[in-house]
């Protein structure tokens, strides 16, 4: 029998309004002259980025459940929805949300899902709302969970859990929290440095609503200095379209100008920044370019600009 569980989701929308009305007034009555703020067509392009997202979600949910019940229906294991099993649950999705969310930072094909949530320059609670449109990349990552008896139904239940949860760390309005909540907890703090493009940031605290993961598995990084949001080659569109779409773009652009098979699979499944090394006789790669943006230079991963004839063409992903 499917779970009655409640829409954590549709429950939290009035919070969410409230909270981003509350921010938006802070920021009139006491400015912060280093904090990103907020602008009216950013934070526009993240509300029509979060809108946009339900519609394409409710078209991916159709196959990926499908799917999800099929192997639920297949596996003998049966894991019964109580108190106890949905915290137990909830702790369980948070795991493999880290190993999705890392992935999606680790593999261009599913960074091209992922980087229009770090594609807002600013940082404030309308970025939480900038969701990407193809998120169909993300289902195999709790195959596990349903394999283990995790009714579907109880799953998408965490998953809204989590996401709620996620809404309140886009914020520079909180500082740092009491040590304990800062070492179990994915704070504010925490998420700030998530979504820094310094070198020293960069793929770093992957955690939903736990930050332990990152400091089990060696992704971690305490906020020490004030971040710099957005990507290391920065988009200058405010249309959602080319939002939503523009590293798969970049994608398709390297694969056409790639001079190998082998090459073809690394635009598509190495890291973002991944360039093959130069075939013999060629020049050498030129280094690792700066943000000027940035309070002090500091390497980043390679981005280059768009692909030129050479005998080993660059990247045009953003990162």
């Amino acid at each position: 029998m499917e779970p009655n569980l409640p829409d954590v989701v549709l429950w939290s929308i009035p919070a969410f309004v409230l909270l981003t009305v509350i921010e938006m007034v802070s920021y009139r009555l006491h400015p912060d002259e280093d904090a990103a703020g907020y602008d009216t067509r950013d934070a526009a392009t993240s509300l029509t980025m979060g809108l946009g997202s339900l519609g394409f979600d409710l078209l991916w949910k159709i196959p990926i459940l499908a799917i999800y019940m099929g192997v639920y229906e297949l596996t003998p294991l049966r894991v019964p929805v109580l108190w106890w099993t949905v915290l137990l649950m909830l702790l369980a999705q948070d795991f493999f949300y880290y190993w999705s969310h890392r992935g999606h930072h680790v593999i261009r094909i599913l960074w091209a899902c992922h980087v229009v949530h770090h594609s807002s320059r600013k940082f404030n609670l309308t970025t939480a709302l900038r969701q990407p449109w193809t998120s169909a990349t993300v289902w195999p990552f709790y195959l596990p969970l349903i394999a283990c008896g995790v009714h579907p139904a109880a799953l998408a239940f965490c998953q809204s859990a989590n996401l709620v949860y996620q809404f309140w760390v886009h914020t520079e309005r909180v500082g740092k929290l009491p040590r304990p909540f800062e070492y179990v907890l994915n704070t504010p703090s925490h998420h700030r440095v998530h979504h820094a493009s310094q070198g020293s940031y960069l793929d770093r605290n992957y955690g939903g609503i736990l930050i332990i993961w990152d400091r089990m598995f060696g992704s971690f990084a305490a906020e020490t200095e004030r971040p710099v949001y957005g990507l290391t080659k920065n988009i200058t569109t405010h249309n959602p379209l080319r939002v939503a779409t523009h590293e798969y773009a970049a994608i398709a652009r390297d694969v056409r100008a790639a001079g190998s098979w082998s090459e073809r699979a690394g635009r598509i499944f190495r890291g973002p920044g991944w360039q093959p090394a130069p075939r013999a006789g060629a020049e050498a790669v030129a280094p690792e370019p700066v943000r000027l943006d940035a309070p002090e230079p500091v390497p980043v991963r390679a981005e280059a600009p768009a692909a030129v004839p050479a005998a080993a063409p660059a990247p045009e992903h953003t990162r």
